[in-house]
C-alpha cells in the first residue's frame, strides 16, 4: 500500500520508522510549514520534517487545500497524526482507501487536541490508542481497533505519550492488515464522549487550595507541555514530580525538610520533586533549596 504520513510531533515518529521499514511504501511525509521559535524566534522545521530528512522521506509542507491535494498525489492511504490541521472531506477522500488516524485516547472518551494531558488531569485509570476512519467530525469518524494501555498513578504526559507512541505502531500494523482484508470499520459510540480541550498556561497555574490529589494530576498532566507552574517572590516557577506526604501544611506554605521541598493543599502537603525557576534550567528541588535561602513565611501561589 502507498502511504501518505500527515504529521508534526515526535509522537508520530515510531510509527513514521516502523512504515518505513515495512513491506508499505511510504512514499511521503505531510507536516506543518516551520514556525518561528525560540527566543530568536527563528524558524524552525516540526521534528516529523526533521525526521523525513535524515531518512531521505519526500515531506510537504502544504500551506492550503490544492497544494495538500498535491502532496497526496498517488497515494492509497492517508494516516494523520497529530498533524495539527482540520481536513476537508475532499482531502480526506483523495486516496482509494480514505484516510485514517491514529488518536491517543480510547474514543470516544477525550476527542480533540489535549487527550493524554486530559486523561492524566481527570485521574483515569486507563488510557490507549484507537485507529478510526477520518469523517468531517472531530475524532467522531468509525473505529478500526483500539488498545488498552493502564495508568500508573505517577505516570507524566511526556511518559504516557512515548507509550502510546510506541503503542499506536502495532494498532497501525494492525489496522492497515484490516483494510488490506477489506474490513469495515465500526461506527463510533458518541456514549461516553468527552473533548480534550486544548491547554492554556493560565489554566496550568496551580491553586494549592485544591487537595494534594487533584493537584498531583495537574502536574503530572502539564508536565512537561505547558508545565504547571506556581509564583514565588512575584517570578513563575514550574512544578515537576509530585509525590503526596503525610504532612499537613497550609495551602501555599513551603517547608524545607532534610533538603526536600513541601508545599502544602487543602489535604496534605505535596513533596515536589522538581522545579524550574524562570529564565533557568530544570533541576531537582534539592539543589533550589540549597540556594533559594528560604525567608520564615513564604509560600507558593
Amino acid at each position: 500500500m502507498r502511504i501518505c504520513v500527515a504529521a508534526t510531533p515526535k509522537v508520530a515518529l515510531p510509527t513514521l520508522e516502523y512504515l518505513r521499514l515495512s513491506e508499505h511504501e511510504l512514499i511521503s511525509v505531510i507536516t506543518q510549514p516551520d514556525r518561528p521559535a525560540g527566543r530568536g524566534q527563528k524558524p524552525r522545521e516540526s521534528d516529523v520534517s526533521e525526521w523525513a530528512v535524515r531518512n531521505g522521506i519526500n515531506c510537504d509542507k502544504p500551506e492550503g487545500e490544492e497544494e495538500t491535494l498535491r502532496a497526496l498525489a498517488g497515494a492509497d492511504l492517508l494516516l494523520t497524526i497529530g498533524y495539527g490541521v482540520i481536513l476537508p472531506l475532499k482531502v480526506i477522500s483523495a486516496p482509494s482507501h480514505g484516510s485514517i488516524n491514529l488518536h491517543f485516547s480510547l474514543l470516544p472518551r477525550w476527542r480533540g487536541a489535549a487527550p493524554v494531558q486530559r486523561a492524566i488531569e481527570a485521574g483515569d485509570s486507563v488510557s490507549g490508542v484507537t485507529v478510526f476512519a477520518l469523517d468531517e467530525g472531530m475524532d467522531t469518524g468509525p473505529i478500526y481497533l483500539q488498545k488498552r494501555f493502564a495508568l500508573d498513578a505517577d505516570i507524566t504526559s511526556d511518559e504516557l505519550l512515548n507509550e502510546l507512541a510506541e503503542l499506536g505502531v502495532e494498532a497501525v500494523a494492525e489496522t492497515l492488515e484490516l483494510i488490506d482484508q477489506g474490513v469495515r470499520p465500526r461506527t463510533q459510540s458518541v456514549e461516553g464522549a468527552t473533548r480534550a480541550f486544548k491547554i492554556s498556561k493560565e489554566e496550568a497555574e496551580v491553586d494549592w487550595s485544591q487537595s494534594a490529589p487533584v493537584i498531583s494530576q495537574k502536574i503530572r498532566a502539564f508536565t512537561s507541555n505547558p508545565g504547571a507552574w506556581t509564583i514565588f517572590r512575584s517570578s513563575t516557577v514550574k512544578i515537576f514530580s509530585p509525590l503526596i506526604s503525610e504532612l499537613e501544611l497550609e495551602p501555599g506554605q513551603i517547608l524545607i525538610q532534610d533538603k526536600k521541598l513541601f508545599v502544602g493543599t487543602a489535604t496534605l502537603a505535596l513533596e515536589i520533586g522538581g522545579v524550574q525557576p524562570s529564565g533557568k534550567a530544570a533541576m531537582a528541588a534539592s539543589s533550589w533549596v540549597n540556594g533559594v535561602r528560604l525567608a520564615t513565611g513564604e509560600r507558593f501561589g
